[in-house]
């Protein structure tokens, strides 16, 4: 079993910034990708960001491309997705996923197979 934890979210005003941390313990030598999810209240859980374990391809939502940066540190097992220029429709709770399969895509999330408990974000206006 793999266990992932975030961390990082809280209150910011527009323009302000946030890093959030997910940190995976427990069997992770099967990483293939990590991701970034969002969902706020009423609505569905949407792509966000994404890296490749190996060799560290990013992909992103349109809505965050050049203002959020997925990254990730092996050695510590961990992803961490910086968020510039927030604004308040980035409010949500935002999950940690981890994929094991290398039949994998990006944007949805039945292709990550465990997930963390989710870090709320809000950007006041």
């Amino acid at each position: 079993q793999v266990q992932l934890v975030e961390s990082g979210g809280g209150l910011v005003q527009a323009g302000g910034s946030l890093r959030l941390s997910c940190a995976a313990s427990g069997r992770t030598f099967n990483n293939y990708a990590m991701g970034w999810f969002r969902q706020a209240p009423g609505k569905e859980r949407n792509f966000v960001a994404a890296i490749r374990w190996s060799g560290g391809r990013t992909y992103y939502a349109s809505s965050v491309k050049g203002r959020f940066t997925i990254s990730r540190e092996v050695a510590k097992n961990t992803v961490y997705l910086q968020m510039n220029t927030l604004r308040p429709e980035d409010t949500a709770v935002y999950y940690c996923a981890l994929a094991t399969r290398s039949y994998w895509e990006s944007d949805y999330t039945r292709y990550y197979d465990y997930w963390g408990q989710g870090t709320q974000v809000t950007v006041s206006s």
